[in-house]
């Protein structure tokens, strides 16, 4: 089976900056509930998850209006400020380049489907010109409109701005949230991306075929170049 286009989940997987939001997310919840999170919450609450649904877990309540805004901000900024002052970690992932130049030469379809809001969107798009492999009109990213991963409406729409359906498409992600995502939208292929000690869990994850260190071993004979 061959699969006309490619969807890439953004952080942890295009990006490997786990450490950073993960310190961004700690001093959050210290600021928030005066406690760190476990990592069993950044495994169901944090990863791949939208900031509306991290500050709500945090709060205790969804936060609105003006107080979201505020608190996303607050939290992203830290963020960023974390990428400009470890610019070995600020880059894209082994083999990422590479495969993206791949899928690019042959004229796969291809975008990102990423819990990201527009703000870092356009951080990451000026820092690791993601323009040079994509058309930014068609990264589907948090802009309050789509229910948060793991539902299933930001993977279906990422298939539809790159005019195939979803069980044509391969999706690369990370984190739970996103496997369950991809699953609910039908994708035909669901790729998990981590250190070779997590592949059995994300083998054990439902929906995931297939496991793989780095984009170095990403298996492109899964794509149809036509």
């Amino acid at each position: 089976m061959k699969y006309k286009g490619i969807i890439f989940d953004f952080n942890g997987v295009l990006l490997w900056d786990a450490p950073l939001h993960v310190q961004a997310w700690q001093a959050t919840a210290l600021r928030l509930r005066g406690s760190p999170l476990s990592d069993d919450e950044f495994s169901i609450h944090v990863h791949g998850r939208t900031n509306s649904h991290i500050l709500g877990y945090l709060r205790g309540r969804t936060p609105q209006g003006q107080e979201l805004l505020e608190l996303i901000q607050i939290k992203e900024s830290m963020y960023r400020d974390l990428c400009l002052k470890n610019l070995d970690m600020f880059v894209l992932s082994p083999g990422a380049e590479a495969l993206l130049d791949f899928v690019s030469s042959k004229d796969i379809p291809r975008t990102i489907a990423t819990a990201s809001e527009k703000t870092n969107l356009d951080f990451f798009i000026q820092h690791l010109s993601l323009d040079k492999w994509f058309d930014l009109q068609r990264i589907v990213y948090d802009d309050g409109t789509l229910p948060g991963k793991p539902a299933p409406n930001m993977y279906a729409k990422a298939a539809g701005n790159i005019g195939l359906l979803p069980h044509e498409c391969v999706v690369v992600e990370d984190a739970i949230s996103g496997f369950q995502s991809a699953q609910a939208a039908n994708i035909g292929l669901i790729v998990g991306l981590g250190p070779r000690e997590t592949h059995s869990r994300l083998l054990g994850c439902q929906g995931v075929s297939v496991v793989i260190e780095s984009f170095e071993h990403f298996p492109r004979d899964l794509l149809d170049c036509g």
